[in-house]
């Protein structure tokens, strides 16, 4: 079950910050000189941090807190060669001889046990001090051990399962010398043009801050000293979801009310549950980019919000202030990175080859410079890296605890909850396992390719079960089954779709499995159109012009614009990527060993050109409540205002009724609580597993509110023929919105109140007032 909570709170006290550096960093140094250590004192306890933290702050020499505070990929790249650009010249001597000579404070995405237990040698052991390294990389779903993709994994709305998964992507990573992930990233997305939605939990602040806790605490587990437990990094700080057009690192214009209300509210959620890092975004916001935002960084993050970890920047997102058109230079980049707020530099460098000069010449001051050591120093002793820098480097662990039965059984169960059944005129579904010929064509009917998804860094497709494999597995007879690739992702085969006609004309009934390829989600892969590839397209009217009965089977890493044959299709389901287990568990639902219980958490849009699309939308002074497009109303021509396939919405295999909606009172003090209640009915022949959802809408506000807000769901299972009243608490409190001064406001008026399937079912309603 899920409950709603109070909105967030907000800081308004503005830094007046201004393109130039010689204004801009005059504030700053101010600010920082203002009360030296504060914040420092704030981020390693109340006595300014552990006396071995002021001893060895003491020790350092400015160099060696400047290599502290450097951040670098592995030399070759790596476990993660594919998304760690080669460093020109350098040798793994020589990143050697930088962890001995102190000039490192950390190195992310390597691969080898033995590489990092080497690189942790020449710093705990051979160094002046014996600060140890940390070791990050990128294990947003799965180390090994592959599970959904993040937006699947919303899918089952079930913080819960995310909590089991993230736990068991630490238990591996951490066996395998990791001590930092970079995850879990909690942007909200509302463009499903934006290729880095996939990594998050879709378009609703609830849900997303429900999912942010339960993904630390799997990181983290019981205490970041245990050696199965990763420090988890919320991520992007703050908005890149927000980017204009959904275009990757693209520019965010957004108003305070709207980054507070929706988009800070995951990082707050993650942060709540012990997130002690968070990473700087890519994107500027409103003028400013957040990896020299002191407002962002310095006084909602640490003042507003006492943040006590640590902040650090993404891939050379320091660097990248100069390209922005903010810093004149990389040493000015290093200048102002440091002073908005940015701890430690990922990959550029340019903390160790200019912060040394920056102090010297009264540019930083060396209470900034200690504050940010202090916060890393802080994050090593936390994880246990003081005491045993080598506790997760024991090279027997990774067999010993990767790939157990119990995480491949978890992968399944996880793929099969984040399955969302979108259309089954009929009855399509399930399968029947024997007596029929099916045919299964397209791009991913079978083989080694596109099965771990997007940001995969460790895992691979040829340790996973393709839909192919896994259909024959559930089969009563294997060869009842025929594989026809058809066409390619994006180009025809020659022969394909003779092939594959033939193949459907041969079969009782089509399984056509198409979609986006991996690369066409995650980072650098937005998309303008949010279609099915052409190719694929007509693959699928040429199948369907031979009548057959057609189930699409997408993998997707977005929501997507649906159209033609591929809609019509008489049963559509949504799998996203699914990881190790992706063809079983597709498998599972297909034949009815499980029912579809996933949900999206994304609307998908009825085409491109009408995202970005969301279902908590205002009404406007012209709203279009109609099914169809009417002139002079909110909708674009021809399209009526509101999604393909809505937030929330799912199928079952039963046939599911809503009825009956009970208040407990019409009227509701402001510190009262409200009881919500409906009957649903499981009136099919089936066990279904139904998620219940709660919406309101506060009718008339001093600033205007969404058509729908949700504020809790239950799951409830039903057994054919069977009913059950599911009730909701609603507190007076929930009902409150930030207002124009960033502050929550509870206002007396009416309210309407829906229990149903989907942000735009109708479901049950009715209202009530809230009055005093």
């Amino acid at each position: 079950m899920s409950n709603g909570s109070k909105p967030t709170g907000y800081v308004t006290e503005r830094l007046r910050i201004r393109r130039r550096s010689l204004l801009l960093t005059a504030g700053l140094m101010g600010a920082w000189a203002a009360s030296p250590l504060r914040a420092a004192v704030a981020a390693v306890g109340g006595d300014g941090g552990s006396a071995r933290i002021k001893a060895l702050l003491a020790k350092m020499t400015l160099e060696e807190k400047a290599g502290q505070l450097t951040l670098m990929p592995p030399v070759g790249g790596g476990g993660a060669a594919a998304f760690n650009p080669a460093q020109p010249g350098a040798v793994f001597s020589r990143q050697l001889d930088d962890a001995r000579q102190m000039r490192l404070g950390g190195v992310f995405n390597a691969g080898s046990v033995a590489a990092m237990r080497a690189l942790q040698t020449a710093a705990a052991k051979e160094s002046r001090l014996g600060i140890p390294l940390i070791f990050g990389a990128d294990v947003i779903h799965g180390y090994k051990t592959i599970f959904p993709v993040p937006l699947g994994e919303a899918s089952s709305f079930d913080p819960g399962l995310c909590e089991r998964t993230a736990r068991v992507a630490a238990i591996e990573a951490s066996a395998s010398g990791l001590d930092w992930t970079f995850a879990p990233m909690v942007d909200i997305a509302r463009d499903a043009r934006w290729g880095r939605g996939v990594e998050g939990a879709g378009e609703d602040p609830l849900l997303g801050s429900e999912l942010a806790r339960a993904r630390v605490r799997g990181f983290q587990g019981r205490s970041l000293s245990d050696d199965d437990a990763v420090l988890a990094c919320a991520k992007h700080f703050a908005a890149y979801g927000a980017a204009e057009s959904g275009l990757d690192y693209n520019t965010v214009d957004i108003s305070e009310l709207r980054l507070a209300d929706v988009y800070l509210r995951p990082f707050k959620a993650a942060f709540d549950a012990g997130a002690l890092s968070t990473m700087a975004s890519f994107n500027e916001i409103n003028g400013v980019p957040v990896h020299a935002n002191s407002w962002l960084l310095k006084h909602i993050l640490r003042d507003f919000w006492k943040f006590s970890g640590l902040v650090v920047s993404d891939f050379t997102g320091d660097l990248e202030l100069v390209a922005h058109g903010f810093a004149a230079d990389e040493r000015e980049a290093a200048k102002l990175a440091i002073l908005g707020g940015v701890d430690m530099s990922m990959a550029s460098g340019l903390y160790l080859k200019y912060l040394p000069d920056l102090v010297a010449k009264n540019e930083v001051p060396m209470e900034r410079i200690d504050e940010a050591v202090g916060r890393l120093l802080f994050v090593k002793e936390q994880l246990g890296l003081l005491d045993d820098p080598f506790r997760r480097l024991d090279t027997k662990r990774p067999a010993k605890r990767i790939g157990r039965p119990e995480h491949i059984a978890l992968a399944r169960e996880a793929a099969q909850k984040s399955i969302v059944l979108l259309k089954n005129e009929g009855q399509l579904l399930p399968l029947p396992r024997t007596g029929k010929r099916l045919a299964l064509i397209g791009p991913f009917a079978a083989g080694a390719h596109d099965l771990v998804g997007p940001w995969t860094v460790f895992g691979k497709d040829a340790d996973c079960v393709d839909l192919a494999t896994g259909l024959r597995a559930a089969l009563g007879d294997a060869a009842s089954l025929a594989v026809v690739e058809g066409s390619t992702v994006d180009a025809p085969l020659d022969g394909g779709i003779d092939a594959a006609v033939a193949a459907a004309k041969a079969a009782d009934i089509v399984i056509l499995a198409i979609g986006e390829r991996t690369t066409m989600s995650g980072e650098a892969s937005s998309r303008d159109e949010i279609v099915i590839p052409q190719a694929q397209h007509d693959l699928a009217v040429a199948v369907a012009a031979t009548g057959k009965p057609t189930v699409v089977v997408l993998k997707n890493g977005r929501a997507l614009a649906l159209s033609g044959a591929v809609l019509d299709a008489p049963a559509i389901v949504v799998t996203w990527f699914l990881g190790s287990q992706t063809g079983h568990a597709i498998a599972d639902v297909l034949f009815g060993k499980v029912g579809p219980s996933g949900r999206l958490p994304v609307s998908f849009p009825r085409s491109s050109g009408q995202v970005p699309y969301y279902y908590a939308h205002k009404s406007t002074g012209r709203p279009n409540a109609k099914a169809r497009s009417v002139r002079f109303k909110t909708n674009f021509l021809g399209l009526t205002n509101t999604a393909l396939f809505p937030f929330g919405h799912g199928l079952t295999y039963g046939d599911i009724v809503y009825s009956d909606l009970t208040l407990s009172k019409t009227e509701l003090s402001r510190s009262g609580m409200l009881s919500v209640s409906a009957l649903i009915t499981n009136n099919g022949v089936r066990a279904a597993d139904e998620l219940a959802q709660l919406y309101f809408e506060d009718v008339a506000a001093s600033l205007t509110q969404p058509v729908r807000t949700l504020k809790a769901y239950k799951r409830v299972a039903l057994p054919p023929g069977k009913a059950q009243r599911v009730s909701f608490e609603l507190a007076a409190s929930q009902l409150a919105f930030l207002g124009a001064d960033m502050r929550p406001h509870l206002e007396p008026g009416l309210f309407r109140v829906w229990i149903a399937p989907s942000a735009e079912a109708e479901g049950v309603s009715g209202q009530f007032s809230l009055v005093g």
